[in-house]
């Protein structure tokens, strides 16, 4: 039976966790400033203060527009815990997006890192009152000088902070926590509206499920503008006085494993273009010596090699985590099923915006194979076919993580939640036992063949993916036949020494292998090379829409 949850009760897991974990280390910046729970406390209660003497309201929208850092979870937390509807703006957004989102969000704070100020121009910004650097907790522009006066006015507050005296209000569960505007594959996309309902469903389902303790050490380099790695990187572990390390920096693999290597997270959250990354740089070319081919054949050598692998690869995640879960898109099918014959501690999750973000989760070793997972706690799924354990549908699911609804847009609302509250993902898949959920494709994304066959190109890319040379790609219909836009890998390409003269014949091989996997109506009929890595959104995502 799913756990009875105290909906009101967000805000007091932070002032409890603050309490108990004063003087434990709270954020740090890679390589830069840290702070103790009792040091952000302090910058929360200065915020705070200046919310009040600013007259900021409970339900006022404040943007909080930067990279991960300390700073930026000090700011954070100070909007949510003080009843204000927290704004994150990606930082890779441009200008116009920018501006588009503060002023459709009605923001009238805006925190930003100085780094950024140059992509905004605060007169297109009318209804902001205030603009303060993240950096430096100073205020740059304000409209009204008594905001000026109440941020100075606030500084005092953050010397004299104590146990005693920091105190959060609690919220109504009702109340709007978050408006989240992420960039999703299909163009810019809404305000998602999540409540603390929302919140505290996900925050509990990780605590139930994810063994983490006062001190354990997290990595925090998904963008916290995003839900996925801001409620599991950050809103879930600060509930439990872990150490957060942010990273600050653009995160490419070769930083996330040196970051990983000498912090040692206890929980990793990645998503599966950095692990095929590594997988592709870092086990593969091994694998594929003429040496080892032969052992791995081996019975009693393979399984050898396979714990040497396993035990390198844990160590390259810093040797110390519980598992790693992956989530944001598919992972390649031939890592996913590598990491199983190692036993790898690895798991596959499955979620959306809409709903803050989980909607399956299962550990490592008790998921299946090639699932997303099993629904989680305290919400129902359905499949929109004749057969949800055969027949591919729509998922659609309800409970309490999904969604208020979009800001100011009543008509995708109803778009996407019907009368009975079932929220319609857009993803398309089938159930297996105990509400284990299997993910076809996007049901935009689905192409008919030429007998009116579904073919989901998301599947035929994963086998392409995994052949020779091939860095990215991308499988569109072209006046009816199936065409693979490929980026090839140019890494691959310098160590084996390949000429870009090679590649259509490399091509050609792969696009024939991948045929001989394939059902005759959706095999590719060509495969088209490009010059530039794919468009893709914050969360790694290739945007489609700009190549179909």
């Amino acid at each position: 039976m799913d756990k009875k949850i105290n909906y009101d009760d967000l805000i007091g897991l932070y002032q409890r966790s603050f309490m108990a974990n004063w003087d434990l280390p709270a954020f740090s910046d890679y390589g830069g400033i840290g702070l103790s729970y009792g040091e952000v406390a302090g910058i929360i209660s200065r915020i705070h203060h200046f919310f009040e003497m600013g007259r900021i309201s409970r339900g006022d929208k404040v943007a909080v527009y930067g990279r991960n850092s300390t700073m930026w979870g000090a700011a954070f937390l100070a909007v949510v815990t003080y009843g204000a509807v927290a704004v994150p703006v990606l930082p890779d957004f441009n200008t116009t997006d920018v501006h588009h989102i503060v002023n459709h969000s009605d923001a009238r704070i805006l925190f930003a890192a100085d780094q950024l100020f140059q992509k905004l121009e605060i007169e297109k910004m009318k209804d902001v009152e205030a603009v303060v650097s993240l950096n430096r907790l100073e205020m740059v522009f304000t409209r009204d000088e008594k905001m000026q006066l109440a941020w100075e006015q606030s500084r005092e507050q953050q010397g004299v902070t104590t146990p005693d005296r920091f105190k959060l209000k609690p919220l109504q569960g009702s109340a709007l926590c978050i408006i989240s505007y992420t960039s999703g594959t299909s163009g810019f996309t809404k305000g998602v509206m999540l409540s603390c309902v929302n919140l505290m469903s996900n925050v509990v389902f990780a605590r139930d499920h994810m063994p983490l303790k006062p001190g354990d050490c997290i990595v925090s380099f998904l963008p916290m503008a995003h839900v996925f790695g801001l409620l599991f990187e950050f809103l879930f572990p600060v509930t439990l006085g872990c150490h957060i390390t942010f990273l600050t920096k653009a995160p490419t693999p070769q930083v996330i494993v040196a970051a990983f290597k000498e912090i040692r997270p206890r929980l990793i959250l990645s998503v599966p273009l950095v692990i095929e990354k590594i997988y592709r740089k870092q086990i593969l070319p091994e694998l594929e010596k003429p040496l080892l081919k032969v052992l791995m054949k081996v019975p009693g050598i393979s399984s050898v090699i396979r714990r040497k692998v396993r035990k390198s690869l844990i160590e390259t995640f810093g040797g110390r985590f519980h598992e790693i879960v992956i989530g944001g898109a598919a992972l390649n099918r031939e890592v996913e099923d590598f990491f199983r014959k190692i036993k790898f501690p690895f798991t596959v999750g499955y979620g959306m915006t809409e709903c803050a973000p989980l909607i399956a989760y299962a550990a490592w070793n008790e998921t299946l194979p090639f699932s997303a997972g099993k629904l989680v706690d305290r919400m129902k799924v359905r499949i929109d076919s004749a057969d949800p354990y055969h027949d591919v549908g729509e998922i659609l699911v309800k409970g309490d993580n999904i969604m208020l609804g979009y800001y100011k847009n009543e008509e995708a609302t109803r778009q996407s939640i019907d009368d009975e509250g079932w929220l319609h993902t857009g993803d398309l898949g089938v159930l297996g036992k105990e509400q284990f959920i299997f993910i076809r494709g996007r049901s935009k994304n689905m192409l008919l063949g030429p007998s009116g066959q579904n073919i989901y190109p998301e599947e035929i890319e994963a086998k392409l993916s995994s052949l020779p040379f091939v860095s990215e790609c991308v499988v569109v219909d072209r006046d009816g036949k199936l065409i693979a836009l490929v980026y090839a890998d140019v890494d691959a390409m310098a160590e084996q020494q390949v000429s870009i003269a090679q590649l259509p014949q490399l091509m050609e091989a792969n696009r024939l292998t991948l045929n001989s996997e394939l059902p005759r109506y959706s095999q590719i009929g060509r495969i088209d090379l490009v010059d530039n890595e794919f468009e893709k959104t914050p969360k790694r995502n290739i945007r489609r829409y700009l190549y179909t």
